[in-house]
Formats: structure tokens, sequence, C-alpha cells
């Protein structure tokens, strides 16, 4: 007999779940009692609930299990929600567990009471209320079955404080050995039309999602390119999925990607969609994306194919498992024309050349850490939302799996330092950056209390220019110069970090960048450095609002005048 706050560890700990994220309440206490009882479970108190989930998710992503966050009810669970439908975006597996007021005053208005099943159910896989202790065991057995399967994806479980407290029979439900997707009939009828298309293509291009991350199938898309010779793009969040320093690489593409990739998929005559969803920040205007290409797409979601383009070949299921099919049929074709096609776009659009100012430039401080982390590609970099998320997207290159994190569906600000948070704690003995601007870091600047209280050595380089850099850039460019309410002063960002006991630097001059970026490194412990950097810098290459991949605007401090 245990009680369901006892249950619920037991059965984590059938899930192999190690780490918590969270902040008691009164809702939640009884299950904050139990813990005392498992010394096996760490938890990690984070000062406001949205850094637990995005914890939670910065431990998924770089471990591959789902993350756990715990809130009490209320504002607590309300709290999560942003990182919770944040983890559904990017189709990271969460379970989220919520305290509830007791059943017998549910419905009342009870003090913090709150429906968060209702709430959060557009941004879950499911939500469970758990009314019976008996009930606990099998429901987070099905959450966490639920959170991998398919799309990865959020589970949120609330149970009431008085649930927490009754006591009942534990028996723990069998779980299976993981095994590899089976692929449909249907799916499998489709591969021989895949490698036809493949074969045929004379130019070719393949576009790698974050669902090649979920898969584990960095390997297979390795082999496919290497074996059939074609080039490949990916998505912001398949960054990671692909080798970067590969000849085959080419960088992200989309909105903020490489001009010779919007140009390379707006001239294909195939296009090769590996989990991915061809998402507006991808296509630009839809129905001009990649007019002269038939599209084989490969998704998990069904519903995802065919949703925003044109699909000739679907493939619904897991990357890996089909992708293991595909590898056999493909041919290496060799295609000099347009492979000489990209490597002209290259030399002739330099999309990662640095305009030249006498003020320090934030692609100077990405490209000099790229060079830094080059010497340990199991660093991991989690970036906020913004301009400093896309420089960071371009400049930086990963070579492993899983080495990239960044808030992309949802675009939480924000992000950066919980989810590092989970990234440290995942990948402990992984140097994890925090690449912040100053707009989204005040958002959860709060965690730095957290960071020092678990001795978390990472390294946060925040990027200051003293404005909502990409709302002023959109204001330039598309608001004509109208910049309202984009100045955004903060803290003495050194100070700050110092009195939470984290030493810090201020760089503001060139040649201090590596300098900077190699005392935060060597430091034994977490470490800040704010890079005072140009504040009229923008982001380019850029495809503009309602515009195609052929409308990419180039830098114009870098397009010759001749």
């Amino acid at each position: 007999m245990l009680k369901g706050s006892e249950i619920i560890c037991e059965s984590l700990l059938r899930e192999g779940v190690d780490v918590l994220f969270g902040h008691p309440g009164g809702a939640i206490l009884p299950f904050y009692d139990a813990l005392w009882s498992y010394p096996q479970i760490r938890h990690i108190l984070v000062r406001h609930e949205q850094s637990a989930a995005h914890a939670a998710d910065g431990y998924a992503r770089v471990t591959g299990k789902p993350g756990v966050c715990v809130a009490t009810s209320g504002p607590g669970a309300t709290n999560l929600v942003t990182g919770i439908m944040g983890a559904r975006a990017d189709s990271v597996p969460m379970i989220a567990i919520t305290g509830q007021v007791a059943r017998t005053v549910l419905g009342s208005e009870a003090f913090q009471e709150c429906d968060i099943c209702s709430i959060a159910s557009v941004c879950t896989k499911r939500t469970y209320l758990v009314m019976s202790a008996r009930d606990l065991a099998p429901t987070i057995h099905e959450a966490f079955r639920i959170a991998v399967e398919g799309r990865p994806g959020p589970v949120l479980i609330d149970v009431p404080r008085d649930v927490q407290l009754e006591l009942c029979d534990f028996e723990y439900p069998e779980i299976p050995e993981p095994s590899l997707p089976a692929v449909s009939p249907e799916t499998l009828e489709q591969v021989p039309l895949a490698a036809r298309l493949i074969n045929e293509a004379e130019r070719p291009v393949i576009i790698g999602g974050h669902g090649i991350l979920a898969s584990g199938a960095q390997p297979e898309i390795q082999a496919l390119a290497e074996k059939t010779g074609i080039p490949v793009i990916n998505t912001l969040l398949g960054l990671s999925g692909f080798p970067r320093n590969h000849p085959l690489s080419l960088g992200m593409l989309g909105m903020h990607g490489m001009y010779w990739n919007n140009i390379v998929v707006d001239q294909a005559d195939v296009v090769v969609g590996l989990g991915m969803r061809f998402d507006d920040r991808v296509t630009g205007r839809a129905d001009t994306f990649a007019p002269h290409a038939r599209i084989v797409h490969l998704d998990i979601e069904p519903s995802q194919i065919g949703r925003n383009v044109p699909v000739e070949v679907p493939l619904a299921g897991d990357a890996k498992a089909v992708l293991q099919h595909l590898l056999p049929l493909v041919e290496r074709v060799e295609r000099p024309e347009w492979m000489g096609f990209i490597s002209g776009l290259k030399n002739e659009h330099p999309s990662l050349a640095i305009p030249h100012a006498d003020v320090l430039q934030p692609q100077q401080v990405l490209a000099e850490l790229n060079e830094l982390v080059q010497d340990d590609p199991d660093s991991v970099i989690v970036t906020g939302v913004g301009q400093h998320q896309m420089w960071a997207a371009q400049f930086l290159f990963f070579n492993e799996r899983n080495t990239f994190i960044s808030s992309g569906g949802l675009g939480a600000m924000g992000f950066e330092l919980p989810a590092a948070m989970g990234a440290q704690v995942g990948k402990p003995g992984s140097s994890v950056w925090s690449i912040a601007g100053d707009g989204g870091f005040q958002m959860t600047l709060q965690e730095l209390a957290t960071v020092a209280q678990e001795k978390m050595p990472i390294k946060i380089a925040l990027f200051n220019n003293g404005y909502l850099g990409m709302v002023k850039q959109w204001q330039e460019l598309f608001f004509e110069n109208h910049l309202k309410d984009v100045p955004i002063p903060g803290p003495e960002f050194v100070k700050l970090a110092e009195a939470f006991g984290i030493p810090a630097r201020k760089v503001d001059h060139q040649e201090d960048v590596m300098p900077a970026l190699k005392e935060a490194r060597n430091h034994d412990g977490p470490y800040l450095v704010e890079f005072v950097v140009n504040p009229e810098a923008h982001v380019y290459p850029m495809v503009p609002p309602g515009g195609s991949l052929a409308d990419t605007l180039e830098d114009p401090l870098l397009v010759p005048t001749t």
C-alpha cells in the first residue's frame, strides 16, 4: 500500500526519470513530501514555472527522453503553459505534472483552482485529471508512451491533492522493449517511387528537419546524401541533424537562411523533405515554393504531408525506419552542372561575410565562438529568439546530433537560459552555451539563481544592443522606420551576474572577443560575457514578408554596387 504521491515517484523511477524541474506549492505538497524518500530523483528548483517547462524541453532534446516538470495548481500550472506549447510546436516529449485542489472542492472556485486540463488541451497530445490513486500508475505509464510515440510532444497529468494522499496497492505495467516503428504497407508502396524520382533528378536537394533528430536518423540521412551525392539543407530545428562540416552540407534555408540555399530550392527539380513540415519560415510564400520541383515528403504525421505544399510522393512514417527502406534503392548520379551552379552561388553570394564596422559586430562574436566550439564538437548551443538566434543558426556549425537547441515553432523569448539548464543536466559532461539577447534574457534572468544554486557550468554569451533587435529590424524595413517601444534598457548585466555569485565581464572591442570566450570556456563553473554589439546590425539574408525564396534580400553592405 502506497500513497498516491509515492506511486507517482515509483512510476517515474520505472520510466527512467532521474531529474525533475519544478516549484512547490500547496496542491502539490504531498508529492514534494514523498520526494524525501526518493533521493534517486533529483529535483531542481526553478524560480518560475515557465522555466521548469523550458528546462524539461532542453533536457529532452539532448537526451531523447521525456523531460519532466512539476508545478502546483492555479498560477503554477498556468505558468507552465508557454513551455508546454513550445514543446508541442517543436515536437519535444515532455511530461508535466500539476497539483490540483482536492476532489471535494473541484468546481467551487477554491483557492488556486484552475481547470488546467482544459487550458492545456490545445497544446498537449493529451491531458489527464486523475481522480483515483489506483489510476496513477497506468496513467503515468500511458503518458510516457504517448509523449514519445508518433510525433513526440507534451502530456499533462493533473492530480488532486487528496489523490496524492490516498492509499492503494501499487503495481506498475510492464514496459516493452523499444523497437523501430513498423513502416505501413502504403508507405512501402511509395518508397520505390521516391527512389525513382531521386535517381532521375538533375537538380535534387534534400531538406532535413527536426524529425531527423527525433527519430535518430542522422546516420541514415548522411548515408542517403553520400550514396546519391545530393546536397543537404537544414531547417532551423534540423540543424545538427546533418554534419555542417560535411562537403554536402549547405546550412540553413528559409527566412534567414543562406542566400544560396533559397535559390537552390527555387531552382531544384526534386525536393526531398525529410522530417520537416514545409512551414512558412521555410517556404516563404507557399504557392511559389520550389516551382520547378517534384516533392517527396517524409513525415511521421500523415496530416502534415501535403498540408502546405503539393506533394508527389508521400512517405508517412518514422524517418529512420523509412530511410532504411529507401537507401538500398537509390543510386549515385554525377550532376556536375548542378553542383557547379551551387558552388557558383556560394562564391558570388557570401552570406557568411561579416560587414565591416568600427563597432563590435554580433556576427564576429559568433564566428569566433564557432572557431572555439569546433574543438569541442559535443558543445551544446541553446539560443533565445530573435536576431542572435538567426546569427547563431548561420555562423555556428553543428556536427553532432542534438547540439543545437532553440524555440522554433512557438518562438518563445526567454527560452535560452532555462533550456540551457535542462541541457546541462542532460549532458553534464558537455560544454553548454546559452546565446541570449538582452531582451529575451530579461524575461527569465531570475534563473541565474538556479544556475548558481545548482553550480551548473553554463556559459552565457549575452548580446546587448539595447533594443528588441528583430522587432526594430522589421519596424525599420517594413513600418517606415517607426521605432515604437523597441529600446529596452536593462540592468548592469555584469553586476547582476556577480550579485548571483557568477563571474562576468563586458566586451565592446573586437580584439577582446576571443580572450573573453576562452576565459568563459575555461572557467570551472557558470560565466557570463556581455557583448555590447552594433545596434544597427540587421540579419541578412532575409525573405521579406509575403515574398518567395527567389525574393531573398542580401545585406546591402555586402552587395557590390557595380
